[in-house]
């Protein structure tokens, strides 16, 4: 069974065509070593991570984020809270969709800037990362706006950018 950590690392390695040393990648996502090797092999065992080329099944990952991920790891919202903007109101959604006078989806972050809903990110470690690798940052408010919304503008929207950053 994947969990949320999971789903983090394979959108890390979705950014880099090289491998990359499970020390390295648990550095640059704030996770401990042995919780980023389980990971690894969580995602091999479900079949979108090659262990033997040491890179990401892009087909299998991409078929996973664009209809699986939001059953897996659906939405779970909370209170008022001040945070990071993700899922439409992050790059590169909000680039593509006008404001909203409303409360925004917000992964919960002590140094936020924005006021929003509380959007529960997959990992407690994603606000920290996603600060520190806009790119992952991306990807994450993609596969956030696939989990949490089922407006066909958006997801349409979500689903392409993402199959753009997979097979780059």
């Amino acid at each position: 069974m994947l969990k949320g950590q999971d789903v983090v690392v394979l959108l890390k390695l979705l950014g880099s065509d090289e491998s990359i040393p499970v020390r390295n990648l648990a550095g640059e996502l704030g996770f401990d070593v042995a919780g980023t090797h389980r990971a690894m092999c969580r995602l091999a065992d479900a079949g979108l991570y090659w262990r033997e080329r040491k890179h990401v099944h892009r087909a299998n990952a991409e078929e996973f984020l664009v209809h699986a991920v939001k059953f897996s790891f659906p939405a779970q919202w909370g209170p008022e809270a001040r945070g990071i903007p993700t899922a439409w109101t992050a790059p590169p959604l909000s680039d593509a969709l006008a404001e909203v006078d409303e409360l925004i989806p917000v992964w919960p972050y002590f140094e936020g800037e924005v006021r929003g809903i509380g959007f529960e990110p997959l990992h407690p470690m994603v606000p920290e990362a996603a600060l520190s690798d806009p790119a992952l940052a991306e990807r994450l408010a993609l596969v956030d706006a696939l989990r949490s919304t089922s407006h066909p503008r958006i997801v349409n929207l979500a689903r392409g950018f993402l199959k753009d950053r997979i097979d780059s």
